[in-house]
């Protein structure tokens, strides 16, 4: 969990976050969270009474701490500094996830009827098989995952589009899937907003990723995304979705570059 103060850290020594463009969220109300998670499952969470089983499936302990769409919509890119909890289901937490951030957002966008369309495109290595699975009744949420097939989860959900990739990818052939795979999507339909999970699991060495992507090949990903909707006039909120080191400040500037690149394209434009 250090890592997110790690990567605000890097981010403000950069120069790249300030008091002036950085925004705090307030806390997530249970009346709120129940308009997308099981009424039930979100009182045990507030209350600390999930069972054992249950602690075990979220894999994390519980405790008592736990905006982006809508600056996304004002000013074209928004990025959170987490996020990307797409592992969370409507009843159950799972992988590191507790409540779907995602799934929450746009069903609360829809329902407000602030945007009629949104894609969600996840490039985190992992199948985002609760947002697929939360967001099955909303046609107008289009739900895309470009992950790992041979990883977690083994049983996966049905997104929309769903592009299993498989072991050991290099960069050339992900950044063709990747940008492939958009190209069409927005083209298809031009949708009001879409979600990025950019998650950086993807890396070459980290413990649970499985594919073979340097850094170079996730900065291109990042700005090639950020580009093609920026083209179209879409705007986008970006999370930054797994990422797994045991060298925290390494961890953290690779999460910082989907950031970067949005700074840099913000600065260029």
């Amino acid at each position: 969990m250090e890592k997110f103060a790690r990567l605000h850290g890097y981010l403000r020594s950069r120069g790249i976050a300030h008091g002036d463009n950085e925004f705090r969220p307030g806390r997530a109300k249970a009346a709120l969270l129940s308009q997308a998670h099981c009424p039930q499952y979100v009182s045990a969470m507030v209350d600390g009474t999930l069972d054992a089983r249950a602690l075990r499936r979220m894999g994390l302990p519980w405790r008592e701490a736990l905006m982006t769409a809508q600056l996304a919509l004002q000013h074209g890119i928004a990025c959170h500094l987490a996020g990307g909890t797409h592992h969370g289901h409507y009843d159950f937490g799972s992988g590191f996830c507790i409540f779907n951030d995602q799934a929450f957002a746009v069903r609360q966008l829809l329902n407000r009827g602030v945007v009629k369309k949104a894609r969600m495109f996840d490039c985190d290595v992992h199948q985002g098989d609760g947002t697929a699975a939360m967001l099955t009744d909303k046609p107008r949420a289009f739900t895309c995952s470009i992950h790992c097939e041979k990883n977690f989860p083994v049983r996966k959900m049905k997104s929309d589009l769903d592009v299993g990739l498989p072991l050991g990818m290099t960069d050339q052939d992900y950044l063709d899937t990747v940008f492939e795979t958009l190209d069409r999507l927005l083209d298809s339909v031009q949708p009001d907003l879409v979600f990025y999970d950019a998650g950086v699991d993807i890396f070459q060495h980290d413990p649970l990723g499985r594919l073979h992507i340097s850094e170079q090949g996730i900065a291109d990903r990042d700005r090639g995304v950020l580009a093609r909707c920026r083209q179209r006039n879409v705007p986008v909120a970006t999370v930054i979705g797994g990422g797994y080191d045991d060298d925290r400040d390494a961890l953290a500037q690779r999460h910082a570059i989907v950031i970067e690149q949005a700074f840099e394209l913000k600065v260029e434009s």
